[in-house]
């Protein structure tokens, strides 16, 4: 007689992923950047669902930090970042503070090359179990090679 084993349903899966709660910034954090384009906003790649995303104003190493007004769980980081017109390499390092701690823990170094039209999209999720994070940054260099590009990015979101 042959073994068989019926396949679970995985849409229950899809379903919960999509329903997940992300977190609104705009109420339990402030937003501290290094610079930004007038026509990019951070708002844009934190707020907006289907925005056009943050730019620096300034070329080279940027940050971004989310400063919660009190410390959160967090269990899912959702970054994308967009690149259509220039080839670059690009480096970021996501780091956390926990509240009352004076040092931040790496949670992820990566590199990524751009190359457009081809490869113009990084998306990056992260399944994580850190609590009582006072401040999360992200940190970008925007080339490895050079000091002249910008920084970008199309979206940022956490869920608790």
């Amino acid at each position: 007689m042959m073994r068989k084993k019926q396949i679970l349903d995985t849409s229950q899966d899809s379903q919960a992923a999509a329903q997940l709660e992300w977190l609104n910034l705009n109420t339990l954090a402030q937003v501290e950047f290094s610079s930004e384009s007038p026509e990019y906003p951070i708002e844009e790649a934190l707020e907006v669902e289907g925005g056009k995303g943050w730019r620096s104003a300034l070329p080279g190493k940027q940050s971004i930090r989310i400063v919660f007004d009190t410390p959160q769980t967090i269990h899912k980081i959702f970054l994308l970042f967009e690149e259509n017109v220039q080839a670059r390499t690009q480096e970021f390092v996501l780091r956390y503070l926990s509240a009352g701690k004076e040092s931040f823990h790496n949670i992820v170094l990566q590199q990524y090359t751009f190359s457009p039209p081809h490869t113009t999209n990084q998306l990056e999720v992260y399944q994580v179990d850190l609590t009582n994070v006072q401040i999360l940054e992200l940190e970008i260099i925007p080339d490895i090679n050079t000091s002249n590009a910008f920084a970008s990015l199309k979206k940022l979101k956490l869920s608790s």
